[in-house]
């Protein structure tokens, strides 16, 4: 597992923790597959009864690391590494809960569509630029946002990918609590606390009931927005788009049709 990747097991509850502060969390193939491994890890052992993902008071994550992602996926969307994150996420029998500070950007935002509780800090700011870098929706974002916040919501989040704070989030539906930064991590700690206290059998049921409506919709989705998410990071726009970046101007789409 990378080093950008930590894991802390308490009483029941594994802490999995995004560390890569001098990319602002920026994520990475091997990343992904740290992630992967470490839902996976909570599934398979027994003495885990709920998993926490975190970054740091600052910190959740500033989505993908492009200069990673430039190239494409390596493979089947299903079998590479962010493709296997998502769906260890999606499928997880267990509560996973997301503590959230700072820049929650791309998949940042999107992956917590799929855990059960989200606590954020006053200092977070969501985005799902996804049509700005020339890309498309994934996540099963597509799908999950419509539902959740209607059409029109959800087409002004992932077209426009204007940032909002938790505040709006609160509004939107996606978000349990609003924290202090310093206390997001304690506060999301305290519930993994409760949920590990429950009983286990239970609590895996209510999930599955919970999920069960969109399960075959949301993997559908899932399997179509990666291919076509491979597709768009081979595109022209997202060249400009990774191009404009680099080199902190604004990207020029306007040759495009």
């Amino acid at each position: 597992m990378t080093d950008f990747i930590q894991t802390e097991r308490h009483d029941g509850v594994l802490i999995i923790r995004i560390n890569r502060p001098e990319r602002k969390n920026a994520l990475t193939h091997a990343m992904y597959t740290g992630l992967a491994d470490a839902l996976g890890d909570a599934e398979t052992d027994a003495s885990i009864r709920c998993s926490l993902i975190t970054g740091s008071d600052e910190c959740f994550t500033a989505g993908n690391d492009l200069s990673d992602f430039a190239a494409g996926l390596p493979g089947e969307f299903e079998t590479t590494p962010v493709g296997r994150f998502l769906f260890a996420l999606a499928n997880a029998t267990k509560p996973v809960v997301a503590a959230v500070n700072g820049p929650a950007v791309g998949i940042g935002t999107t992956l917590l569509l799929h855990c059960d509780l989200v606590f954020a800090g006053t200092n977070t700011r969501f985005q799902m630029p996804f049509a700005n870098l020339g890309l498309c929706p994934e996540g099963a974002s597509s799908l999950l946002l419509p539902l959740w916040l209607g059409r029109a919501r959800a087409s002004e989040l992932l077209m426009l990918g204007t940032p909002f704070d938790a505040d709006k989030a609160d509004r939107l539906g996606l978000l349990n609590r609003i924290c202090e930064p310093g206390q997001t991590e304690s506060e999301a700690i305290a519930a993994c606390q409760q949920l590990a206290a429950q009983p286990p059998a239970a609590i895996r049921a209510t999930k599955a009931l919970l999920t069960r409506p969109n399960r075959d919709a949301v993997r559908e989705t899932m399997l179509a927005e990666g291919e076509l998410f491979g597709e768009r990071l081979k595109s022209a726009e997202a060249t400009e788009a990774f191009t404009a970046f680099q080199e902190k101007r604004k990207p020029d789409f306007s040759q495009f049709d």
